[in-house]
């Protein structure tokens, strides 16, 4: 029997290939009942030992049947569960892998097999650890106009994932990892929330790196607009108390979400603090947890012991696709996006380039390319340890459109190419092993050492490593592209 006692109990998992494994652990209270829209509590604890040989209950949530997780998603309300994945159950106090899923923050889980972390406990000798954590309007709408005592309901996904870093700090010895090595990591919504974290002083201590993977300091909402979320929130669900928001059911509760989504999506001026379009159920900013936007307080030297790698795909917004794009809709975008001046250089640059391509292009700087680079500058600025990525591996898949699309890096990172949907996503052709073993021996290093292997990026150089079929480190790539956006939001 595989057994460790942690603090809130012994737990009982499974050994396979040399890896193992302990699902579905609870390092939080059920958020259920009168728990509900709070912030996180600790686990009451167990005495005799609980099965952990499954992974837990993914959150709430209406599933897309995306790429990463085709299969249908089994979910509960009681979803604060981890994972842990170590090559051994001794002292070896070895670098841990702490890692946050995406999905817009509505969608998503740890278990998602392009996550399994085998590869990184058998190659880089890392205890890895997936978490879940509350999304959607359980997880982020702020209903605090309603009644104070829920001030944190607009963050409480957020508290989740700094309580499962806590539980981690707390237990991690006991599974063979290192409380002092953890590195936070993410991608997408993912990425957002460790640039978040990084930029949170409650997280002082409780991690020494972090991988924000297409995703960067920008993604929060701010007091006013957290506020007309909870308004169409609770206007959708038909409640004018928190008393009926408690008596709403789950399925009630995915219902008024989606019309939230499909409310304000659509209404022009619902943008963040920066004036970027942003999308409802987000962190909130302005209050005792997260009191400002991320990138404001990285700016201000928040995170700046912290070492980051970060990076961003070649073709990011290929994966929602945009179906028929003319001359007129091209214009109307780069309108919304304030984004004449980088058209006219795209236009400039490749003449031949299709309404679509330059609408991708235009849409994959503003959402994640750009940000990530004024992330690497503010870091700069504070002479923070940092190391920038662009990835440009195209996929062949659909004859080539998706490029080097968003999510397409995960599998290179964690050398899961073999895994479910892995093979479909990439497209016909002898799978680019070479370049996922590249990448994967990156992040190790980076996890192992705060280092992974190129020159760290600063605003002379802007040294970016490409990965591509030929990989290499990049002296400011495309910086005509960059140049363009400078003093634009």
């Amino acid at each position: 029997m595989t057994r460790v006692t942690t603090t809130s109990g012994p737990v009982v998992g499974r050994e396979k290939a040399g890896v193992f494994l302990f699902a579905g652990v609870p390092y939080a209270a059920p958020p259920v009942g009168a728990l509900r829209f709070r912030a996180p509590l600790p686990h009451v604890g167990w005495k005799e030992p609980l099965e952990c040989r499954r992974f837990g209950a993914a959150a709430p949530q209406v599933s897309t049947g995306g790429m990463t997780d085709p299969s249908p998603v089994r979910w509960s309300e009681d979803c604060l569960t981890l994972n842990i994945q170590t090559p051994s159950l001794d002292d070896g106090r070895r670098p841990v892998l702490f890692w946050i899923h995406g999905g817009g923050y509505r969608t998503g889980q740890g278990a998602i097999p392009w996550y399994n972390g085998a590869a990184f406990c058998r190659n880089g000798d890392v205890v890895v650890v997936s978490i879940n954590y509350r999304l959607g309007a359980l997880g982020f709408t702020d209903l605090s106009a309603l009644d104070g005592s829920y001030a944190t309901s607009g963050v409480n996904g957020t508290l989740d994932q700094i309580a499962a870093l806590k539980w981690v700090r707390d237990n991690i010895d006991r599974f063979g990892g290192d409380p002092e090595k953890i590195t936070i990591a993410g991608e997408s919504a993912g990425g957002f929330s460790v640039a978040t974290l990084l930029a949170n002083p409650q997280c002082q201590g409780l991690f020494r790196g972090a991988i924000a993977q297409s995703g960067a300091g920008h993604h929060t909402l701010p007091p006013a607009a957290g506020r007309v979320v909870g308004e169409h929130f609770l206007r959708a669900l038909g409640a004018d108390s928190i008393a009926a928001a408690h008596a709403a059911s789950v399925d009630d509760i995915l219902t008024a979400q989606s019309t939230v989504i499909r409310e304000l999506e659509a209404r022009a001026g619902f943008v963040n603090g920066l004036g970027l379009p942003v999308s409802p159920f987000y962190p909130v900013h302005g209050n005792a947890v997260i009191s400002q936007a991320p990138i404001d307080a990285i700016r201000g030297g928040a995170g700046r012991d912290i070492a980051l790698l970060t990076g961003t795909n070649q073709d990011e917004t290929t994966l929602w696709g945009y179906g028929k794009v003319d001359e007129a809709r091209l214009q109307q975008a780069a309108d919304g996006l304030n984004a004449a001046i980088p058209l006219a250089v795209h236009r400039r640059l490749t003449p031949q380039a299709s309404a679509e391509e330059l609408l991708i292009a235009l849409t994959t700087e503003h959402m994640f390319r750009i940000p990530a680079i004024r992330l690497a500058e503010a870091r700069a600025q504070q002479g923070a340890s940092t190391w920038m990525y662009l990835f440009k591996w195209r996929s062949q898949a659909a004859g080539g459109r998706f490029g080097a699309t968003h999510a397409l890096e995960i599998p290179f990172a964690f050398n899961n190419l073999g895994q479910p949907g892995v093979p479909a996503f990439l497209g016909p052709g002898e799978p680019p092993q070479g370049l996922a073993d590249h990448m994967h021996e990156a992040w190790i290093r980076f996890i192992r050492s705060g280092d992974p292997g190129w020159a760290p990026y600063d605003l002379a150089a802007r040294t970016t490593y490409v990965f591509a079929d030929t990989s290499a480190p990049s002296v400011d790539p495309e910086s005509a592209i960059r140049q363009a956006w400078e003093g634009l939001r």
